[in-house]
Parts: C-alpha cells; sequence; structure tokens
C-alpha cells in the first residue's frame, strides 16, 4: 500500500482516486475549494462529475495540501490553467514523491507544454506524465481501460506502472515525453473539429476523413516539435483522438457540435464548462507557425473559435485546399 494525493477534485481526478484506492493505496484528494471538499466530505459522492458512482468512506477530501507530505505519488488532476498554480502551492511540500501530471494542454501565456510549466515551479521534481484513451466516467465503474506513463526516469516509470495498474486499468510506459504530451494536447482540438462536422449533420466519410487528416496533422506538427511519430500510432495519439472524437462523454466534442449547430462559441463554452480543445487551439496554431508547419485543420478552427469565421465555410475552405500526395 503507497501513500497517494491527488491534486483536483474534478470527474478524472476522482475517478482516479477510487482507482487507487481499489488498489488498496492511502488516497487523499485534494481541492483548493472548501465548499467542494465539505460536500465530498458529507456525501463522497460527486452527483454532477460522476453520477450514480460512491467514493469510500476512508478517502481523505482536503483543502490542505500539506497533506501531501510522505506521498509516493502525488497526482496533477487539475484543468491545464490551474497546473502552473497547483504546482507552486506544491513547492511547499518538501516529500511530494513523483508528480504525476494527467492534465493534457498547454499553458496558454508560455505555450509551454504542461510538464515544462511543472518543472519550472519545482525544479527537483521527478515528473511523469500520464495519458491515452480515458473518460472519467467509465474508468470510476471500472469499464477496461489502457493509458501511457512517460517521463525521464525509468524507474519511477516502471512504478507508475504498477502504482496504477489493475484488472481494468493497464498503462505501458513510453520514454517519449514530448509526443505523449502532445498527443494529449492535440487531440482535444480535433475532437472539437469532429464536434462541428457532426453538429453540421456531415456524414460517417466527413468525419473518417477529418480523424484520419487530424492525426496526420498532429504527427506533423509533433516531429517539428521533437516527438517521436510512432507515439501518435498508439494510444496518446490515435487512441486518444479517437474516443475524444466519438464519445457522448468528450466535452470537446459536445462544444464543438453546439458550434456547429450555430450556436456561438460563448454560449457553448457556458453551457460544457471547461473545453481544453478550445484553449490548445490558439496555442498550437502558433506553435505551428513557429515551426513553419501547415496545419489546416487547427487553423480553420481557429478561425472559426477566436474570429468569427462561418461554420457554414468551413468545409469549402478545407475541401478546396491546393491538390497534394497523402
Amino acid at each position: 500500500m503507497a501513500r497517494i494525493t491527488v491534486l483536483g477534485a474534478g470527474g478524472w481526478g476522482l475517478a482516479l482516486a477510487l482507482s487507487l484506492h481499489r488498489n488498496s493505496h492511502k488516497v487523499t484528494v485534494w481541492s483548493p475549494f472548501t465548499e467542494e471538499v465539505a460536500q465530498l466530505e458529507a456525501t463522497h459522492t460527486s452527483p454532477r462529475l460522476l453520477p450514480g458512482v460512491e467514493l469510500p468512506c476512508d478517502m481523505t477530501f482536503t483543502s490542505d495540501i500539506s497533506l501531501a507530505e510522505g506521498s509516493v505519488v502525488t497526482v496533477i488532476a487539475t484543468p491545464s490553467f490551474a497546473v502552473r498554480q497547483t504546482a507552486e502551492r506544491l513547492a511547499a511540500v518538501r516529500n511530494r514523491g513523483i508528480v504525476v501530471n494527467v492534465a493534457k494542454g498547454f499553458e496558454k501565456e508560455s505555450l509551454l507544454r504542461l510538464s515544462q510549466a511543472i518543472s519550472q515551479e519545482l525544479p527537483d521534481a521527478d515528473i511523469a506524465v500520464l495519458s491515452g484513451p480515458s473518460h472519467a466516467e467509465e474508468v470510476a465503474r471500472g469499464i477496461p481501460t489502457m493509458l501511457t506513463v512517460s517521463g525521464a526516469n525509468k524507474d519511477s516509470l516502471k512504478l507508475v506502472q504498477q502504482i496504477f495498474s489493475n484488472d481494468y486499468l493497464r498503462v505501458y510506459t513510453n520514454p517519449d515525453l514530448i509526443g505523449v504530451e502532445l498527443g494529449g494536447a492535440l487531440k482535444n482540438i480535433i475532437a472539437v473539429a469532429a464536434g462541428v462536422c457532426d453538429g453540421m449533420g456531415l456524414g460517417d466519410n466527413s468525419k473518417a476523413a477529418l480523424i484520419t487528416r487530424g492525426l496526420a496533422e498532429m504527427t506533423r506538427l509533433g516531429v517539428a516539435l521533437g516527438a517521436n511519430p510512432a507515439t501518435f500510432a498508439g494510444l496518446t495519439g490515435m487512441g486518444d483522438l479517437i474516443v475524444t472524437c466519438t464519445s457522448v462523454h468528450s466535452r470537446n466534442h459536445r462544444f464543438g457540435e453546439l458550434v456547429g449547430k450555430g450556436v456561438s462559441v460563448k454560449e457553448a463554452l457556458n453551457k460544457v464548462g471547461t473545453v481544453e480543445g478550445y484553449f490548445a487551439c490558439d496555442t498550437a496554431l502558433q506553435l505551428a507557425e513557429r515551426a513553419g508547419v501547415e496545419t489546416p485543420i487547427i487553423e480553420i478552427c481557429y478561425q472559426l473559435l477566436y474570429e468569427n469565421y462561418p461554420v457554414r465555410d468551413i468545409v469549402t475552405t478545407l475541401m478546396t485546399r491546393p491538390f497534394k500526395q497523402e
């Protein structure tokens, strides 16, 4: 049994906390919101995020981050925009174990990958990234799921693999940290585009083409930024792309579908909540322009989400681009 602290009481943080508890680990869940902690302590449920799922009575909920002291693993499970702030708070805890980030996205202001932002706040930390096709609603219910963990320390990756894995959650290791992080962040943008596709009432042919060309775009940009192209054929690339583009659980897809139906971007964000693909789109386009990489799907998503490009025109724009080899 290991002491594990999960920073963030969103759906993914709670689902991982529950899975780790089922592995007989002692789990503490931290949230900066005292009202959220009080609700979790009182009911041991999160009806909005994980309806019908009960959390163990011996799981600890706290707003005191110092309780992470002595953890073998500390998981950062906040939205991408809160990762640096959470790491900054964690800096006060000296014995925090392996820091495992499970958020998917970029830091908007700096264009950094999230592990890079964490490293700036925790320069001495042993950092790993856990990613892959994984909806919280399914992991919390024990539905078979496979993930990938990456980082610089091979021994730490093996330990994370052992701590998180069970009979329904299987973790692989992958040394390509850049590719694993980029796959998890970029697929959210393509998922927004897939939602737009469905919202417009386009067919299976259209979405299959979008997902395929989206994966090519992710790979092209990833390689330019230092990733191994093979990573994008794996769980954190193709796997995560498929699940996020097709699942009813995907907020990125739901958001895109609303936009595709003519709902304004602002209203769609208000309806869905945190949409990582919306934030990642801006950053990814800047990274692509800096690297000199052509990313037409990301570019048209940016124009649609940030520049009021007409939804009705995006198909013609993409379909009439200059001919080229696949």
